[in-house]
């Protein structure tokens, strides 16, 4: 019994379909054609769009991957933008209002730093001139921040030249001391040669009379006097051979000084290499891309129009017939 009632009732919706298509036809192919002239009489509009990268540093480890480190972040850079902040700039710089100013859109390119802008609009030129306005905006921020990394990375080669430049005027004083401690050890060890010579002389002739058996009062004062020199030469011969030592250990302490010095200055060069090389890999926010407008418009889309009209204008005005068809039924209930 149902399912002879749903075919009746499936025979009424299409016996009401059949008595009222050309009114569904007819105004369905109304709609398709307004559809039509109005995607004809709308102003076309292309997209106009660019690509840039924020200012980064890069950082090159030995056998480890090259790290891309953007000053700021791409999805910032996306925010920022799709918040309008640069829109009073860009209205000022090209004397727009604000109000006329069509909508900008960023993108962060997945698996990159790039960051894509783009702006839909019928006049291709303006386009063009809103998103160099933005760009070159965006470009000064960002290149500020890489001109204070590089700034601070020239301060630290600064402060690292002029401690390499103290270091090396230590080294020279340093030296200067050595040459007259050397000199000094010469001196003193010249002084301890003649003293050695002497002490030797003195020696000799003190044995020469030691050797004689029958020694002249004269002679025995003589060889008093020998033993008295060769201890008073003894005695100089001692300090001045303790002053050398110790002249040794002064010369060895400021070649260690020295050593300690340009060990100091290597790394402190190193360092600088390693800053100038930083430095090298700072790099300014870059366009990738130029504005550019797309081949053909993006708005509006007729195809898509009349593709969306023709069934979104069967349903309705098939809605409609049944409407129109339960009016008629309940016109004929009141007359009957």
């Amino acid at each position: 019994m149902n399912e002879y009632e749903n075919k009746i009732e499936l025979m009424n919706y299409l016996n009401i379909l059949w008595k009222r298509k050309w009114f569904i036809i007819i105004a369905t192919f109304l709609f398709i054609s307004a559809a039509v002239a109005i995607s004809f009489i709308l102003p076309p509009k292309w997209e106009v769009d660019a690509i840039f990268v924020p200012s980064k540093y890069i950082i090159r480890t030995q056998g480890g991957p090259i790290q891309e480190f953007p000053f700021v972040n791409s999805g910032l850079m996306t925010e920022i933008i799709n918040q309008a902040t640069y829109n009073n700039f860009i209205a000022t710089e090209l004397s727009l209002d604000t109000k006329d100013l069509t909508k900008l859109k960023a993108e962060h390119l997945k698996g990159t730093h790039q960051v894509r802008v783009s702006i839909i609009e019928s006049d291709i030129e303006k386009a063009k001139l809103i998103l160099h306005s933005l760009l070159n905006r965006i470009k000064g921020d960002l290149d500020v921040m890489a001109h204070t990394e590089i700034r601070g990375v020239d301060s630290q080669i600064k402060s690292k030249e002029i401690e390499k430049l103290i270091l090396e005027r230590k080294i020279k004083a340093y030296k200067k001391k050595l040459n007259i401690i050397k000199q000094r050890k010469q001196e003193i060890e010249k002084d301890m040669n003649e003293i050695r010579k002497k002490i030797e002389e003195l020696t000799k002739e003190r044995g020469l009379i030691l050797k004689k058996k029958d020694r002249s009062e004269s002679e025995s004062f003589t060889m008093l006097h020998y033993s008295n020199e060769i201890q008073h030469n003894s005695m100089n011969y001692h300090i001045l051979n303790e002053l050398l030592g110790k002249n040794k250990i002064e010369e060895e302490i400021k070649n260690i000084e020295i050593e300690d010095k340009e060990r100091l200055i290597n790394q402190i060069e190193n360092e600088i290499n390693s800053l100038n090389e930083r430095k090298k890999y700072i790099y300014h926010a870059q366009i990738t891309k130029e504005p550019t407008s797309s081949i053909s418009p993006v708005y509006p889309k007729k195809l898509l129009n009349i593709l969306i009209a023709v069934p979104l204008g069967f349903i309705i005005f098939t809605m409609f017939a049944f409407f129109f068809e339960y009016l008629e039924k309940q016109k004929a209930k009141s007359k009957g």
